[in-house]
């Protein structure tokens, strides 16, 4: 038995015909805003469980720093709860705008990407022991307590590490066949340096935080930390942010240069290029402000803020840019691969109602009536069905049935209010040439043959 073409080439998921919720566009905002809210909240639960631990440590030589740390990691629980929260709702966006991008790289990802859901469990469980265990874990059981918040930091860490290694796999579709397993997923595009990014994001981000949250008027600073001032804590944490900031743009460049090509366009550049220039004017601010006398150190903290939120806006919207580019032409040929395969299902359906297999013709031998049954599911002699009637064809093929034979075996797309038609090769030249000529001739105007002239198609 012949088997159509279609079903010989490498498989390419097929698109699905369900309407959106939304319009793309509205989704795609929806997306970015919405992963902004998810990715803060991400960024403070890396960046204080990171932190904790670090002045944790400093603890030991230092009782003031112990007293910081477990300030630190009270926003801990409630950070990772809104990041939570707030992860299904771009979670969902991407779903429906990327599905069969997104799924797959699941799929491939395998027990990286099942994972998650575990992981989560366990730092959750981690970070909350960590923090009603601290006044009871002290002594000799403090380096005890020092190691469950370093597990439950490096949990924390390793989630974002999954998910990021998952949304890149999604963008790199020519190389899925290359994918075995969420280790080799690794090797495709430039997850470390992203990942480098995001950590460094993490620090800025909870450092500015952290300058805002311990120096507000309504934080007890006398009683849960005697041993700082506002001034002192305000600085540390400005000093704390600018050099991740510092880190980060040391980073953007590798970051950069090791982006595959493919989603490079001249709008993303122009966004990177707005960003750097953000990020130079937020390093100016903070500068400013880590050098300020005690009276006047965090008076540009708002505008801080504010310059930051832009330029994450930016880096985020960068980061669609990216991504749309990335997948284009493969979301281009999921399409056009969709509307072949339906029109060989259709036309395959239309053979099998008619008692014919794949590419068979009658018991008696084929006949152009009988071939002609493979094509009778688009093509009707006086009205349109899903291609142009016989009485097109004639007008154009009146002359040329060789011009028929050669279109249905290597058929282009001319007509985009047409779905693109199937090949028909497989049927061979003797029946296509059988099939050309019962098409002129049912095709004919009453009173006229089919030898008059036409122009090619």
């Amino acid at each position: 038995m012949n088997i159509p073409y279609i079903l010989l080439t490498p498989p390419v998921p097929r698109d699905l015909a369900l309407e959106l919720p939304l319009d793309p566009f509205s989704l795609e905002i929806l997306l970015v805003g919405l992963f902004l809210l998810h990715i803060l909240f991400v960024n403070l639960m890396v960046g204080g469980a990171i932190l904790t631990v670090f002045f944790e440590l400093l603890g030991r030589l230092s009782a003031r720093y112990d007293r910081l740390a477990r300030e630190i990691g009270k926003t801990i629980t409630v950070n990772k709860s809104l990041a939570v929260v707030l992860g299904v709702g771009p979670l969902l966006c991407i779903s429906l705008l990327y599905t069969a991008w997104f799924y797959a790289a699941n799929g491939l990802t395998g027990n990286g990407w099942i994972l998650i859901v575990p992981l989560v469990i366990l730092a959750f469980l981690f970070s909350y022991a960590h923090k009603y265990t601290w006044e009871r874990w002290t002594g000799r059981a403090k380096q005890h307590h020092i190691v469950l918040g370093a597990a439950s930091a490096i949990l924390f860490m390793s989630i974002p590490f999954i998910f990021l290694a998952n949304i890149n796999l999604m963008l790199f579709p020519d190389r899925w066949t290359e994918v075995s397993g969420f280790f080799s997923s690794l090797q495709i595009g430039n997850v470390f340096p992203r990942y480098f990014h995001f950590l460094t994001a993490s620090i800025a981000i909870t450092g500015l935080f952290l300058s805002g949250w311990f120096s507000r008027k309504n934080f007890p600073m006398e009683r849960v930390m005697p041993t700082f001032t506002r001034p002192e804590v305000r600085r540390m944490f400005y000093k704390l942010a600018f050099w991740a900031t510092v880190a980060q743009v040391a980073f953007g460049p590798l970051l950069f240069v090791t982006l595959p090509s493919v989603g490079i366009t001249f709008e993303l550049l122009a966004v990177i290029l707005t960003g750097v220039a953000l990020a130079a004017i937020i390093l100016a601010m903070m500068w400013k402000e880590v050098t300020s006398a005690d009276h006047r150190i965090g008076r540009l903290y708002w505008p801080i803020v504010a310059a930051f939120t832009v330029l994450v806006v930016f880096m985020a919207t960068g980061r669609h840019v990216y991504r749309e580019a990335s997948i284009d032409d493969h979301r281009q040929l999921v399409v056009d691969r969709t509307d072949k395969f339906q029109a060989v299902e259709l036309a395959t359906l239309m053979r099998i109602e008619a008692g014919l297999g794949v590419g068979q013709a009658t018991a008696t031998g084929p006949t152009g009536e009988s071939v002609f049954k493979n094509c009778a599911a688009c093509h009707a002699v006086d009205k349109v069905l899903a291609a142009p009637s016989l009485r097109e064809v004639y007008s154009i093929y009146a002359d040329n049935p060789s011009g028929i034979v050669d279109w249905a075996k290597d058929p282009g797309v001319k007509r985009p209010e047409f779905a693109p038609m199937p090949s028909f090769a497989h049927l061979g030249d003797e029946q296509l040439e059988l099939v050309a000529e019962y098409m002129l001739e049912v095709g004919a105007p009453e009173g006229q043959d089919s030898g008059s002239d036409g122009e090619s198609m």
